[in-house]
């Protein structure tokens, strides 16, 4: 499979030339091995703590572990002995000097795993690698976000509504995203079961694996909709405190993610409820059991699916450009609402979302309303993402773009 450029790339290169160590997480089939291997293959050692023989050796003698490698070294899947970090914290303070002196990655989020004994803080660089983003599967890593200004005109590609559903099918993952001969339902399925496996299990045992089975379909359901966790709860007749713990393990292993309802003033928030995203729709397509185009296209969930697959391309876009956004939506009690709001300090983007490909000046009425709401003095001009293939204004700041141009 050709290589495919990450929009981290030049960060990332920076960062190790400025600070000791790095933390690259993000799911796992993600590209993290690949963009690390591909970046710093001919200047750093490599070792992978999923192989189970270099594993024990971690585990039972770390300090032994780290003194057979020269540093500077990329130790990935590191979250699987996290004892050693208390001795890269020796031998990198040891040279203050040496920058990109370890480069750690993991598939969960270090932060939140309570077994590291110790904090690399001031030391270490913090990033995340998520699944491809439109802009890098087209080729255009840097290309610029939605909202922000091109410096150059590119060509129209023309794309059908079927080729944007041929993506949130397949998913965004580098190995099924990149090889049309990979089963995209196949590919899930397998990649489900081995996350369940190696990741969730080493982070907490699940003491009902089928009731745990049922919370992800019931949550993957309601993808792209408000988080309630008592109604879930009853769903899966399980307790809201086990729906928390769970939702936890697949936020920290970076399944899914939440956006935070937006609100000029905190302390009065009509909608207190987050909105819940998977991080990759071919993973929700696989667990509610969508397969062919013509299934998701005219399902009931196909609204929810775009809406997932456009927020995860924002969400992802902002975590590879290392840009300070939150990702929100907007709602009130009177009705008022749109999908997505992306608050970049202080500026607001509202944006909704689509599953039609023909674009239309009606879609603007919301986001009209919804930007004289929060106040036209700081709410940038708004978007209405489609799968169709028309870029045009459709009403007073209102820009209609292609799923495929974001």
């Amino acid at each position: 499979m050709e290589y495919i450029t990450r929009t981290l790339e030049p960060v990332l290169r920076h960062t190790a030339s400025t600070f000791r160590a790095i933390e690259l997480t993000g799911p796992r089939q993600a590209g993290k091995s690949t963009l690390l291997k591909h970046l710093f293959g001919d200047t750093h050692a490599y070792v992978s703590l999923d192989d189970a023989e270099k594993r024990r050796h971690a585990l039972e003698d770390p300090w032994g572990f780290l003194q057979q490698f020269a540093s500077p070294l990329i130790v990935d899947e590191f979250q699987r002995a996290p004892d050693l970090v208390g001795y890269i914290k020796l031998i990198i303070d040891e040279k203050p000097s040496a920058k990109g002196a370890f480069i750690l990655t993991g598939s969960q989020n270090l932060r939140e795993t309570r077994s590291v004994p110790e904090s690399l803080a001031g030391r270490v660089a913090v990033m995340r690698l998520f699944p491809l983003t439109n802009a890098e599967l087209r080729a255009e890593p840097q290309a610029p976000l939605l909202w922000e200004p091109a410096e150059e005109v590119r060509e129209a590609r023309p794309a059908s509504v079927r080729e944007a559903w041929t993506h949130m099918l397949r998913g965004w993952y580098p190995e099924v995203a990149l090889d049309p001969t990979v089963d995209p339902a196949l590919w899930h399925a397998s990649y489900l079961h081995s996350y369940v496996q190696r990741d969730v299990e080493a982070l907490r045992a699940i003491a009902d694996s089928l009731a745990y089975d049922r919370f992800v379909q019931v949550l993957a359901s309601r993808a792209a909709m408000l988080l309630d966790v008592t109604d879930i709860a009853r769903d899966v007749d399980v307790s809201p405190g086990t729906v928390r713990a769970w939702l936890s393990l697949l936020v920290g292993t970076y399944q899914v993610f939440l956006a935070r309802p937006f609100s000029a003033n905190i302390g009065k928030r009509a909608i207190k409820h987050p909105k819940v995203y998977f991080t990759d729709t071919g993973t929700l397509c696989r667990l509610v059991g969508l397969q062919s185009i013509d299934h998701a296209l005219n399902g009931p969930m196909a609204g929810q699916i775009v809406e997932n697959a456009v927020a995860a391309d924002i969400y992802k876009g902002l975590s590879h450009r290392l840009v300070d956004g939150q990702l929100r939506f907007y709602r009130t009690h009177a009705g008022l609402e749109t999908d997505l709001v992306v608050d970049i300090a202080g500026s607001l983007v509202p944006i909704e979302v689509k599953a039609s490909g023909t674009a239309s000046h009606r879609w603007a009425r919301t986001l009209e309303r919804v930007r004289e709401d929060l106040g036209p003095e700081r709410t940038a001009p708004g978007f209405v993402v489609h799968p169709g293939q028309i870029k045009t204004p459709i009403g007073k700041g209102i820009i209609a773009v292609p799923f495929r141009d974001m």
